[in-house]
């Protein structure tokens, strides 16, 4: 019987290598793709819900429906847009989902896929960070399985395996540094959207190679591991690794560290939530350990990288922290690839956000849930996007 799959963000870089697996283990043959979202790329949207046989196939832009319409003129695909068309296309039964839309927008499809009671393959990083505590109750309460689907949080989740959680003494999550490990401060203000959308290992999309560049991308994988993995704070840690060979590693109570390697291709990681519980074979390049020349390892700059010590701080804080800080950092993000503000400036604005007494009110709210996340999602947006405007 072929698996109902749907694909949230199918034309970004996670969801192209996604129905690349799929195409390769066997396309139409082995499953019913039920819906496809994608963005502003109609032409790729339509394509590969054309040779996926996709039920639907959602763009998140309402303009651009008509577009997507006629590309899949007679083609008996059902077209849609919007963020409620992205909603209810979640909730349309599946076995397996993945959620892969970039920011707070990935919140519906992610929890859309939960309450059916779906495999939810998690590359969504803010449905955690916004709203662990709730999406993980969701999780336990529809007999859902979540696969994290980030490089660093898969390898963490297989070094897991028969394991008992109470023996993990550390979790030590690994970056690349992204281009600027090596930059002054002064080096660091000056850069560019364009250089920082060019990551020098993975290849990622623009927002997330930029996340990435600033450790906001780190940031983020920080405040997740933290709800998957029901550890505390003390216990994660963060080491720059710039072969990205290590994707992360486990430290044990009897002193033994279990380290996942593997190429960095995140089709390591999609493969691995596409086929769990089983290790299907993946086109994936294999280490030759010979011709490794070195794998080195430093402690990142906390000047230079400030977004981690702000992680640190939403995860003592909690509650509705986290969808602060995740609103301010792409509020922020936004200003600094329309030229409103600097590379560095970015983590500013969010800590300033953070400090904020009115969103502070709300952060320590008895309410938890999604109305409320974004409610105070907005309210961080438009605090930061005031600041910039005022200067």
């Amino acid at each position: 019987m072929r698996r109902k799959i749907s694909i949230f963000g199918a034309t970004g870089s996670i969801g192209q290598n996604t129905v690349d697996l799929i195409q390769r283990q066997g396309g139409v043959e082995n499953y019913n793709i039920v819906a496809l979202s994608g963005g502003e790329n109609i032409n790729l949207l339509a394509r590969q819900a054309i040779d996926l046989h996709a039920d639907i196939a959602i763009t998140a832009y309402l303009e651009k429906l008509p577009e997507l319409k006629m590309l899949l003129l007679n083609t008996g695909i059902e077209t849609a847009a919007g963020a409620e068309a992205i909603a209810e296309s979640a909730t349309r039964p599946i076995d397996w989902g993945m959620s892969a839309i970039v920011g707070a927008a990935g919140l519906n499809a992610s929890f859309g896929i939960v309450r059916q009671g779906a495999v939810l393959a998690l590359a969504n990083k803010e449905s955690i960070v916004c709203a662990g505590q709730l999406l993980i109750s969701e999780v336990l309460k529809n007999n859902a399985t979540l696969l994290p689907v980030d490089s660093e949080h898969s390898a963490i989740f297989q070094a897991l395996q028969n394991n008992e959680p109470k023996s993990v003494e550390r979790i030590i999550l690994t970056a690349s540094g992204g281009p600027f490990k090596d930059y002054s401060l002064e080096q660091m203000q000056q850069v560019t959207p364009a250089q920082a959308a060019v990551h020098p290992k993975w290849d990622m999309g623009q927002r997330i190679s930029i996340d990435s560049a600033s450790m906001f991308n780190k940031a983020l994988e920080v405040i997740e591991v933290k709800h998957l993995f029901s550890c505390q704070s003390k216990q994660i840690e963060v080491i720059i690794h710039p072969q990205s060979i290590i994707h992360s590693m486990v430290g044990f109570a009897d002193g033994a560290m279990f380290a996942h390697l593997g190429a960095p291709d995140m089709r390591g990681p999609i493969g691995y939530a596409l086929n769990h519980p089983n290790r299907n074979p993946l086109p994936l390049a294999r280490l030759d350990f010979a011709k490794l020349s070195q794998l080195t390892f430093q402690a990142p700059d906390p000047a230079r990288f400030p977004a981690l010590r702000l992680a640190y701080r939403v995860m003592e804080t909690e509650g509705l922290s986290g969808a602060v800080f995740n609103a301010s950092k792409e509020a922020a993000m936004d200003a600094f690839l329309e030229g409103k503000t600097g590379f560095l400036d970015m983590a500013m604005l969010v800590e300033k956000a953070l400090d904020d007494p009115y969103l502070n009110e709300q952060i320590g709210g008895d309410v938890f849930s999604l109305d409320a996340i974004t409610k105070i999602d907005l309210a961080a947006r438009r605090f930061v996007n005031v600041l910039i405007e005022n200067g």
